[in-house]
């Protein structure tokens, strides 16, 4: 955790539903068996195998670098001075200045429905953080633009804000 001493709200998520545990090893896991049939027992994996570099290939990047990059992955949401800071490591990173939000609010919201899943998602003016769950702090911004931001302290993430937000 690196917060400074201006750190109102700070929260780290990672992805950790057994659901996507599943899916990334099990395409892990493929990739290994397909490695050791193929390089290590000399026997062509699949009905059409790929040639050898392949395999070593699809090994590194998905029997190793996709579970890696699981592990890594995180959302970091902070509420300090400069505004509401946010690092989907090791992805992307942004800063929404306090004078640029309207107003916030704690929120239940649908993931699949609104945004399409987890992740960095939607489009143009209506973009989501989030890692799991339905619940989070929706910023309505002066441009018109709507950030949402999945959090499992919503209303306390909804309170750090509005309490810092310039009142007219």
């Amino acid at each position: 955790m690196s917060t400074t001493a201006s750190t109102t709200f700070y929260e780290e998520q990672r992805f950790r539903k057994p659901w996507i545990w599943v899916l990334v090893l099990g395409v892990a896991a493929v990739q290994w068996w397909g490695w050791v049939q193929q390089i290590l027992l000399g026997r062509p994996f699949g009905d059409n195998p790929g040639p050898d570099w392949m395999v070593w290939l699809f090994l590194v990047l998905f029997g190793v670098g996709l579970p890696l990059f699981f592990v890594v992955l995180r959302l970091v949401v902070e509420v300090n001075d400069s505004g509401v800071r946010l690092r989907y490591i090791p992805l992307t990173k942004r800063m929404v200045a306090f004078d640029e939000i309207k107003r916030c609010e704690a929120v239940d919201y649908q993931p699949m429905r609104q945004y399409g899943g987890w992740g960095i998602r939607g489009l143009g003016s209506n973009r989501a953080y989030n890692v799991s769950g339905s619940e989070g702090v929706r910023l309505h911004l002066r441009n018109g633009d709507a950030v949402m931001i999945g959090s499992q302290r919503a209303q306390e993430l909804a309170l750090a804000i509005d309490a810092r937000l310039p009142r007219s």
